[in-house]
């Protein structure tokens, strides 16, 4: 197995998990329900979707410079979206020292697993630049399904330490809204 691949699939993905439900409990410790609520779930939910995009079509697609392109897309958006949600969650809530070394792996991770992907597909990734002996790929091809066992695992990993207590961190600020709507509403 290329050391990249054992790389990017045992360490850097993993790791994103985990930073990613750390930044989940460091949320449920602030009482985001009651600072900024559905709001900052939304803004989660954006940046959850502008790396399961990327991640999707690297699973389901032959990464070309087409995929390579939107990754880098992605990672824009994800970066501005981080942003925004700092500036959101600094203005109302009390953001750790804890947090913020958690939103720098969440920040560096994307990154790191975008480099690595660049990495296992060179010839396309200059291609990008005009340089290399390859033409830039713009084709969307499907790649072969992967087997269940390969894709149930991460699957579930994902839904269980990702979806899941992003949807609970929702589900609290709508309750939360419900019960303390915001001053002047009726």
């Amino acid at each position: 197995m290329n050391s990249v691949w054992t790389l990017l699939v045992y360490v850097v993905l993993p790791l994103w998990v985990i930073a990613g439900f750390l930044d989940y409990l460091c949320h449920r410790t602030s009482d985001i329900e009651h600072a900024t609520g559905v709001k900052e779930s939304l803004i989660h939910w954006l940046m959850v979707s502008e790396v399961a995009v990327p991640l999707l079509l690297a699973v389901f697609f032959r990464i070309n410079a087409l995929i390579l392109t939107l990754m880098i897309v992605c990672l824009i958006a994800h970066e501005v979206t981080g942003y925004l949600d700092l500036k959101i969650a600094m203005a109302t809530r009390k953001v750790t020292i804890f947090e913020h070394q958690v939103h720098s792996v969440l920040e560096i991770l994307p990154f790191t697993a975008m480099l690595l992907v660049m990495a296992l597909h060179w010839p396309q990734t200059v291609s990008l630049l005009g340089l290399g002996h390859e033409a830039a790929d713009f084709s969307l091809d499907p790649k072969q399904v992967p087997r269940w066992g390969e894709i149930i695992p991460p699957a579930a990993v994902f839904i269980l330490f990702v979806l899941a207590p992003y949807a609970e961190e929702m589900l609290r600020g709508s309750r939360a809204k419900r019960v303390h709507p915001h001053p002047g509403s009726r």
